[in-house]
C-alpha cells in the first residue's frame, strides 16, 4: 500500500468517487467540478491501494488530448510510465481489430481509410454506377453509410429503414458497393473500428472473455456523449463474471448530462440518463462543487437549465463569491451588438486580450464581430474555425465575382473551374496554364476558343463553355445590375447552391448559412452606398480580408462557437444573439428534445465564464440578407433575473420576426421562429429565376419596365437579346435574362 496524500487534494464527494472500486458507478460531474483530477486519482488508488494491474485498467476517452493528458496526470501520481490503455475509443478498437481482423475476414495488415480515400472510394462506385456526383454528392452517400453503421443498419435493411423510392435504393446500392469496395481493399473506415469491434465480440465468445478477463476495470470519460456503438462496446467488456458467475459489471462512467450537446453528432443522451437501468445497483455521486465561476453565474446557469425534463437532479455551487451579475443588453441591430461586445473589451481589457471569449450559436455570427473587432485594432483568433473571409465557400464565391469584374484574374478562375464539380482535374488546369502562358493570353480569352475547347471530352468542354458564358454575360451587364442581384444569380446559376443543398450534410448546410450571410453583407454596403459598383465593393472587401488582425498568439480575444467551447473557460465570456430562432436556432422547435438540448448549449455557454458574462440580443438583425424584428431568446425569460443588470429582460411589446406584434411573455400558442435561412434560400433563387424569366419575356417599344438599380424607364429599342431603356438619368441597354428588369 502506497500513501494517499493525492487523495486529500480531493473533496469529499470526489474522494468517495475516487475510492469506490467495485461494481458500477456513475459520477456525474457538473461544469467545473474537476472530473479529470477524481479520474486520475480513481486510477492511481485503484493501482497503488487495491494492488490492481494497470494491465487490468482500460480508460477511454473522445479526444487524443484529453487521452494524453490522462496518461500524464496518471504517471505523476503513480510514479512510473503507465503501462495501461488509456485511449480514446477509436484507438481503442483499432489495437483490438489488430490482432484479430482475420476473425471478420480481414489482414491484420488492414487500412484504415480517412474521409479523402472514402470520397474516392464514393466517387468511383458513382461512376460505375452512372450517377451524376453532381446531382448526388458523394459526401450525402458517405453521411448516410455513418448513419447507418452508428446506428446498425446494414446494406441489406437500408430500404427496410428509410423505404424503397428511387432515392433511397441508390444509396442502398452505394452503401452495399462501399462495404464490398473496403473489403476487397482490406480496409475499414473510422465507423467501421467502432463496428468492428461489436462485431467481433458478437462473433468471437473467446475474444470477448479475453477482453473482458483483461479489462477488470472500465472507465469511460464524458459518457453523455457515448453513441449507441460505444454503449454496446463498453457494455459488452463490463458484462464480464467472476469466479462464481456474478457479473462485475466494474465500469465506472464519468459525464454531465447537462452537457449533452452533441445528439446531432450521433450522442445518445439515454445512455447517461439510464444507467442505473442498464447497470442495476449502481452507485451515483454527484460532484456538484464548482470551482471555475463565481456564485452569480452557477446561478444563473441553474435557473436556466432546471427548465430541462430530461435530466439528472443536481445543482452546482462554490464557495466563491457572488461575484458580479450578468449584463444583459439589448442593441438595436448585429452592427451595434458588434460594436458593444468591442467597446466593452476595449474599456476592460488592459491589454489581456486572451481573458475575452465571443461564444455564439452559428459560425456565420462571428462576420460582425471580426470587423467591429478589427476597427478598434482589437487582435482576435477564431478558434475551431476560419475567420469569415477565409472561409472556403465566401473565397469560393467572391472568385466568382473577382472573374467577372476582372477576367484576366487567373488565379480567381483556376480556384472555381471546378466549383462546383464539372469535370475539370488538375492536369486539364496544367494544360490551360501552360498553354495560356504560351500564347501570352489569360486562360479566360482560352476558354472562349473553340479549338481550345475541343481538346477536352464533350462534357468537359460543354461544362467549360457553359462556364465561360455564364462569366462573360454577367461581366457584361456588372454595371447594370446591383451587386447582390449579381450575387444571387451567380450563386444559383453556377450549380454552387445547389450543389451544396444536394450533400444534405450538416457542413454543407454550415455552408449555406454562411453563403447566405454574406448577402448581409452586401446589403450593408449597398444600404450605406446605393451606387457602389462591383469593383468598389471587391476592393473594399479585399481590404478587409486582408487586414493582419488574426493574431496567432496567445494575448488575442477567442471568437468561437458554443459547440467548440464545451471544455474551455475563460475569465469574461460573451454569449450575442440571444433570440429565438438564433438560439435557440429554428430547428429546435422542429424536434421535440430541440428545445432541451438548445438549453443545455446555453448551460455549457454560462458556465464557460469564471467571473464575468455578458448576454446582448439585437432588436432588428438582418441575416442572411433579411432584415427583421426579433424576440427575445427564451433562455432570457428563464434566468432569475435578481441576477441580470442592464436592461433586465425586455418586457415591451416587441415586433416577432413573423411582423406582428407580440408580447414578450410565453403565449397560449405555440412559436416557431421563422425559418431565415429557408426563406433567404428562396429569395436567391427566386430573384435569379426572375431574371431568366426576362429572356422569354417579350418586349415592345414604349414598354414600362422597373430596374431594381435604376428605377422605372421606357424601352426605346428592342432586339432578340437586349433592350434599351431610357431611365430618368441616362439611357441603358440591358442584355435580356441577365439584367433584372420587369415589366410595371
Amino acid at each position: 500500500m502506497g500513501r494517499t496524500d493525492y487523495l486529500d487534494r480531493l473533496n469529499d464527494k470526489q474522494k468517495e468517487a475516487a475510492m469506490h472500486t467495485e461494481g458500477p458507478l456513475l459520477i456525474l460531474a457538473g461544469a467545473g467540478s474537476g472530473k479529470t483530477s477524481t479520474m486520475t486519482c480513481r486510477i492511481a488508488y485503484l493501482i497503488r491501494e487495491m494492488g490492481v494491474s494497470p494491465y487490468n485498467i482500460l480508460a477511454v476517452t473522445f479526444t487524443n488530448k484529453a487521452a494524453g493528458e490522462m496518461r500524464e496526470r496518471v504517471a505523476d501520481l503513480i510514479g512510473e510510465g503507465v503501462n495501461m490503455w488509456i485511449l480514446t475509443f477509436h484507438s481503442a478498437c483499432l489495437r483490438i481489430l489488430r490482432y484479430h481482423a482475420e476473425v471478420l475476414g480481414y489482414g491484420r495488415d488492414f487500412a484504415v481509410y480517412d474521409p479523402t480515400d472514402q470520397k474516392s472510394v464514393i466517387k468511383g462506385i458513382c461512376k460505375d454506377l452512372n450517377i451524376d456526383t453532381k446531382k448526388f454528392n458523394p459526401n450525402y452517400f458517405l453521411s448516410q453509410i455513418s448513419k447507418c453503421k452508428e446506428a446498425r443498419i446494414s446494406p441489406k435493411q437500408y430500404c427496410n429503414e428509410f423505404g424503397y423510392d428511387f432515392k433511397e435504393e441508390m444509396v442502398q446500392s452505394v452503401y452495399e458497393k462501399y462495404e464490398q469496395t473496403l473489403q476487397k481493399n482490406n480496409a475499414m473506415d473510422f465507423d467501421d473500428l467502432l463496428l468492428k469491434t461489436v462485431e467481433l465480440f458478437e462473433k468471437d465468445e473467446a475474444v470477448l472473455l479475453k477482453y473482458q478477463n483483461r479489462f477488470q476495470y472500465v472507465m469511460v470519460d464524458e459518457y453523455q456523449d457515448t453513441n449507441m456503438i460505444q454503449y454496446t462496446f463498453v457494455k459488452m467488456l463490463a458484462d464480464a463474471r467472476d469466479e462464481r458467475g456474478n457479473v462485475r459489471n466494474n465500469i465506472c462512467v464519468v459525464g454531465d448530462d447537462d452537457q449533452c450537446i452533441y445528439q446531432w453528432r450521433g450522442a445518445d443522451i439515454r445512455n447517461i440518463l439510464e444507467f442505473e437501468k442498464d447497470f442495476p445497483g449502481a452507485e451515483v455521486v454527484k460532484l456538484e462543487q464548482n470551482y471555475r465561476s463565481s456564485a452569480n453565474i452557477l446561478a444563473a446557469a441553474h435557473s436556466v437549465i432546471e427548465h430541462n425534463r430530461d435530466r439528472k437532479q443536481k445543482k452546482l455551487w462554490t464557495d466563491a463569491e457572488d461575484g458580479s451579475k450578468i449584463i444583459y443588453q439589448r442593441l438595436d441591430n448585429e452592427r451595434d451588438e458588434a460594436y458593444f461586445v468591442a467597446g466593452e473589451i476595449n474599456r476592460l481589457s488592459g491589454g489581456r486580450y486572451n481573458d475575452f471569449a465571443v461564444l455564439y450559436r452559428t459560425n456565420a455570427q462571428s462576420r460582425t464581430f471580426e470587423e467591429a473587432l478589427s476597427r478598434r485594432e482589437i487582435p482576435y483568433r477564431v478558434l475551431g474555425g476560419l475567420r469569415y473571409y477565409d472561409r472556403k465557400e465566401i473565397k469560393d464565391i467572391m472568385c466568382y465575382m473577382r472573374l467577372v469584374q476582372n477576367k484576366a484574374d487567373n488565379l480567381a478562375l483556376v480556384r472555381i473551374i471546378n466549383e462546383p464539380k464539372r469535370g475539370i482535374g488538375g492536369k486539364s488546369i496544367e494544360k490551360l496554364t501552360a498553354q495560356a502562358a504560351g500564347q501570352g493570353k489569360s486562360m479566360f480569352q482560352l476558354l472562349m476558343d473553340p479549338e481550345v475547347l475541343s481538346q477536352f471530352g464533350n462534357k468537359q468542354s460543354m461544362a467549360l463553355k457553359e462556364f465561360a458564358e455564364l462569366i462573360e454575360r454577367y461581366s457584361a451587364e456588372k454595371e447594370n445590375m446591383k451587386i447582390s442581384d449579381l450575387y444571387d444569380a451567380l450563386l444559383v446559376n453556377s450549380g454552387y447552391l445547389k450543389a451544396l443543398e444536394d450533400q444534405k450534410t450538416i457542413e454543407a448546410e454550415s455552408r449555406i448559412e454562411n453563403l447566405m450571410e454574406f448577402k448581409s453583407v452586401i446589403y450593408d454596403y449597398e444600404k450605406d452606398e446605393p451606387d457602389l459598383t462591383l469593383a468598389e465593393f471587391m476592393e473594399r472587401i479585399a481590404l478587409l480580408a486582408d487586414v493582419d488582425n488574426h493574431d496567432t498568439d496567445e494575448n488575442a480575444v477567442v471568437l468561437m462557437t458554443l459547440h467548440s467551447a464545451k471544455g474551455l473557460e475563460f475569465p469574461y465570456v460573451f454569449m450575442p444573439g440571444m433570440e429565438d430562432g438564433l438560439f435557440p436556432g429554428w430547428r429546435a422547435f422542429d424536434r421535440p428534445d430541440g428545445l432541451e438540448e438548445e438549453r443545455r448549449l446555453c448551460y455549457v455557454g454560462i458556465t464557460r465564464a469564471k467571473e464575468r458574462l455578458w448576454m446582448t440580443s439585437a432588436e432588428t438583425r438582418t441575416i442572411y440578407g433579411k432584415m427583421d424584428y426579433t424576440r427575445e431568446s427564451q433562455f432570457l425569460h428563464e434566468l432569475d433575473k435578481n441576477l441580470i443588470e442592464g436592461d433586465g429582460i425586455y418586457e415591451k411589446k416587441e415586433k416577432s420576426v413573423a411582423g406582428a406584434f407580440k408580447d414578450g411573455a410565453a403565449e397560449s400558442a405555440p412559436y416557431k421562429p421563422f425559418d431565415q435561412l429557408k426563406y433567404a434560400k428562396q429569395q436567391t433563387k427566386q430573384r435569379a429565376a426572375a431574371m431568366e424569366k426576362a429572356k422569354s419575356e417579350s418586349f415592345k417599344v414604349g414598354d414600362i419596365v422597373r430596374h431594381p438599380k435604376f428605377g422605372e424607364g421606357k424601352v426605346v429599342e428592342c432586339t432578340d437579346k437586349t433592350i434599351r431603356v431610357e431611365f430618368a438619368d441616362e439611357a441603358r441597354k440591358l442584355a435580356l435574362g441577365f439584367a433584372p428588369i420587369e415589366k410595371v
